[in-house]
């Protein structure tokens, strides 16, 4: 082990063998929305509340996940999921269908990334045959548990990102045809004094930095290896800092490098200010639009980071500064020649 330097090889990489996502209407009108598997036109998914729109939306993926995969629910060994919501409700309510273990995460916006790297590490190390990792996330209760009621009008900062309205499912096997999780490398909370819950982008930016240059540094890849390094979700703020402040120190990404919270919106005819956030952001881009990528060929190795903002109404209301973390995943559509091995690599 190489303590905060370490990166995880994955010994037998498991495969990505089905996912799906689900979305509301602002994010099917995105220029990514014939990608997504489902949408609805109202947002409350057939729910009488917002909150339990989300955790529909989180069954309707996981549902949809499992018909695509032709996967019976008692195959699948275990659920990691997460959301926005206190406690984590929007996946606990929402998974109640399934008769699966379940284990419930926080993660802020890296959930999406921390459920695949569990779900993943649990795989490929024979814990489990096939483990699922799912998020969520939902503009009008992320909006009423961290700002204010979206009765109230606020007006919204520049720097302000807006929640995705959106869930992802995917189910990673011990046995399938890729594409493969072949590596990882957890996340180290990093806080630089940002207290602007409206500008998230600037609070994670440096913890995105943090983890792409240890694994650089750890795994001698360099940017030009990878058909995509993804971020979720920086928006357009936390973006130009990620790519400015790696390429201050050597790593320029700026070709490759883009973000989920600026892929699932048009700038130019969706006011969403500075790009999207929520863990439904990187989940509903990574199940839907980036796999089908794989599946044709456009994609063939690339690197996802998820970011998030590690905050709660109590600590941004006592006036706390906000951390980010930034988990790691890199996803081939080959295995690796020689294997893993799952030790920690360093410098």
């Amino acid at each position: 082990m190489a303590g905060g330097s370490q990166l995880l090889r994955i010994q037998n990489p498991p495969s990505i063998v089905s996912s799906a996502a689900v979305v509301g209407r602002k994010e099917f009108e995105g220029p990514l929305g014939a990608d997504f598997d489902l949408h609805a036109d109202d947002d409350k998914f057939g729910m009488d509340t917002w909150e339990k729109a989300e955790s529909e939306m989180q069954r309707l993926a996981f549902g949809l996940m499992l018909k695509k995969g032709v996967i019976k629910e008692t195959d699948v060994d275990a659920i990691f999921a997460g959301d926005l919501l206190n406690q984590c409700t929007g996946s606990s309510f929402g998974l109640l269908d399934f008769n699966i273990p379940y284990f419930g995460l926080y993660g802020a916006c890296s959930t999406m990334a921390e459920s695949m790297m569990l779900a993943a590490l649990m795989v490929g190390n024979g814990v489990f045959q096939r483990a699922a990792a799912v998020c969520s996330s939902h503009f009008c209760s992320a909006e009423r548990q961290f700002r204010f009621p979206i009765e109230y009008g606020g007006q919204r900062t520049p720097t302000s990102q807006w929640t995705v309205t959106g869930a992802g499912a995917m189910l990673l096997a011990k046995d399938g045809n890729g594409p493969y999780v072949t590596e990882v490398m957890p996340g180290i909370s990093v806080q630089k004094g940002v207290k602007d819950a409206n500008n998230m982008g600037a609070a994670m930016a440096p913890a995105a930095v943090d983890t792409l240059k240890r694994y650089f540094s750890c795994s001698g890849a360099v940017p030009e290896d990878f058909d995509a390094i993804l971020t979720g979700d920086l928006g357009q703020i936390g973006h130009e800092i990620t790519a400015e402040m790696l390429y201050a120190v050597g790593f320029n990404i700026k070709k490759m490098y883009n973000d989920c919270g600026l892929m699932i919106y048009s700038a130019k005819t969706q006011d969403v200010h500075a790009g999207g956030s929520g863990c439904g952001c990187s989940g509903s881009i990574m199940c839907g639009p980036v796999m089908k990528r794989f599946r044709n060929g456009t994609y063939n190795n690339i690197l996802f980071i998820g970011t998030g903002a590690l905050m709660s109404p109590g600590s941004v209301q006592q006036g706390m500064p906000i951390a980010g973390i930034a988990h790691l995943v890199r996803i081939s559509s080959t295995l690796p020649a020689c294997g893993g091995g799952g030790e920690g690599v360093s410098p």
